[in-house]
């Protein structure tokens, strides 16, 4: 149970001090190694993300409560029927069971992501009590919460900065690194990482920009307060969870900036950590890059799961392009090589333009959501994506606020939106799309109930099927008894006699083809011993940009 009475705004400084002597003053110098690791601990499980979908928001920007422009904490609790209004039944809202919210904690900037106090919510979003009633909220209608957390850095800003900055003898100093030199090398993406320092004769370490100072993980005492900050929103506030973000950036090894054993290393040892004190907590990190190789270094003892992100730039790429082979490619890397499917597949997010931008086309936007939604793991949803929106760099224009209605205030604010509404507003919005059964929206509605409802969608095996065609891609999904088929016709044509074939892991038998969405019905299907499907041609066309969902059942 939450201890309420410790809702309001801590003194970061007296906190941190705690956390400093707890640890033993100021811990190790920069240039120190990590103590080794406990034996490492498997990530817990959490049975509620098997048949989950996780929605994306940036409060400032989905519903404002109290007219100044800017979204709230309260503007999204009023919106949370949207989202899930708590009865399995109703086809009326989105249906996840999942929201992470981009940061909410005090902050100079409009995105939140430098960070001048962590045990607090933004002014501009509301209160500590807010953030509460939004958990009771969402709580009741079966919606888990996670919170976007940086660890990886402050703003500099924050106070611990600044009196490291002021003092040199102040046991922050070793929270941050410094140097006297230039150290002269460059960031991952060749940005400079070594800014001068605003008070002159050294520099400080920032892989992001000068506004953002990387935290020193090699200090035990940073370590002890982000464990603090964890518990503080899991066990005083009621979160459920983090995102955790830049992770793979945690702990530099001079040049080598990201993806280092020391980062994974400390992420075992977190995520044992929260194990210990908050069980059901859920975690998801953000590991850019690389591909499915890279990622699965950071498994099987890390974090709960990891953004996919070579399966959602693939699979946009698909719908853009009509062709299926990269796609089929990174999504069976990813199911094989990532183990029990923790792993998080999605389109697009806040920083990447938007996927009605990339595709254009509501035909294609259609088409990748049925992939999205078909795949294993845990999808995510970002705002705005089940209706349409566009948006490209830079981020702000990313970050529009969601379009509700037509009119000045889009039906997300009655004052002046802290941001433009993008130019569509008045056709591309949630009243336009509410009652409309063919419209993006109500795709995304019956996607998400199928995710949740029919086990294979969920969590079943993940079987890819040969097609003999570059634009169709097709896959067996199965959970029981639960079977699903599902065929995607990425060309721009139709697709006439397309065979599917491959080895399954269903048992030898005919099987009928009942639709889940609004297509014909599939011609029956014999399964050969072994599993095996061959020649299979479950309709004898299939639509250009289209998906197409079966129920298998003998």
């Amino acid at each position: 149970m939450r201890r309420r009475a410790k809702v309001h705004r801590t003194t970061v400084a007296a906190l941190s001090l705690a956390v400093l002597v707890a640890a033993g003053g100021g811990g190790v110098r920069a240039q120190g190694q990590l103590p080794l690791p406990s034996p490492p601990t498997p990530a817990a499980t959490a049975g509620w993300v098997d048949d989950a979908v996780c929605y994306e928001v940036f409060v400032r920007s989905f519903a404002d409560s109290d007219g100044d422009g800017v979204g709230d904490l309260r503007g999204l609790t009023d919106r949370l029927d949207y989202i899930n209004d708590g009865d399995p039944a109703t086809r009326t809202d989105l249906g996840a069971t999942c929201l992470w919210l981009m940061p909410i904690f005090e902050s100079p900037s409009y995105h939140g992501y430098d960070t001048v106090d962590h045990y607090a919510v933004d002014r501009e979003y509301g209160s500590n009590e807010d953030f509460v009633a939004l958990i009771d909220a969402a709580h009741a209608r079966g919606v888990r919460v996670l919170l976007d957390l940086m660890l990886n850095h402050t703003s500099s800003e924050h106070p611990w900065f600044r009196e490291a900055l002021a003092d040199p003898a102040s046991p922050y100093r070793d929270w941050y690194r410094f140097s006297t030199e230039d150290p002269g090398y460059r960031g991952p993406w060749g940005q400079e990482v070594w800014h001068p320092s605003p008070v002159g004769g050294e520099y400080f370490y920032g892989v992001f920009y000068e506004g953002m100072p990387d935290l020193n993980y090699r200090n035990p005492a940073v370590t002890a307060e982000a464990e603090r900050i964890s518990r503080f929103w899991l066990e005083e506030m009621g979160a459920d969870g983090f995102r955790l973000d830049a992770i793979k950036h945690l702990i530099e090894d001079d040049r080598v900036q990201e993806n280092t054993p020391e980062t994974q290393r400390w992420l075992r040892e977190y995520r044992a950590f929260l194990g210990r004190v908050a069980p059901d907590a859920f975690t998801v990190g953000e590991v850019f890059g690389g591909g499915t190789g890279v990622l699965a270094s950071y498994y099987p003892d890390g974090l709960d799961s990891f953004f996919a992100f070579e399966v959602g730039q693939t699979l946009l790429a698909a719908a853009n392009y009509g062709l299926a082979a990269d796609f089929v490619e990174a999504a069976e890397g990813a199911y094989t090589k990532l183990p029990d499917q923790r792993w998080a597949p999605f389109l697009t997010n806040h920083d990447q333009p938007r996927t009605m931008t990339e595709l254009g086309d509501v035909a294609e936007a259609r088409l990748a959501a049925t992939a999205l939604l078909t795949l294993p793991g845990l999808p995510f949803v970002y705002y705005g994506e089940e209706i349409g929106m566009g948006g490209d760099k830079p981020d702000e224009l990313i970050r529009t606020p969601m379009q509700w209605a037509p009119g000045p205030g889009g039906g997300f604010t009655e004052g002046r939106p802290w941001e433009p509404f993008q130019p569509d507003l008045d056709t591309v919005n949630v009243a336009a799309q509410d009652a409309d059964p063919a419209s993006l929206l109500n795709r995304y509605r019956a996607l998400v109930a199928l995710h949740a409802e029919v086990p294979a969608l969920g969590h079943g095996d993940f079987a890819v099927l040969e097609t003999g065609s570059a634009g169709v891609a097709a896959y067996v999904r199965r959970a029981g008894d639960s079977v699903v088929l599902v065929v995607l016709n990425f060309g721009k044509a139709p697709a006439t006699g397309v065979a599917l074939g491959g080895v399954t892991s269903l048992a030898a038998g005919a099987y009928g083809a009942t639709p889940l969405l609004d297509h014909a019905a599939g011609a029956p299907l014999t399964v050969a011993d072994g599993g095996t499907i061959g020649g299979y041609v479950a309709l004898p066309s299939l639509e250009p940009k289209s998906g197409y969902v079966f129920a298998l059942a003998s």
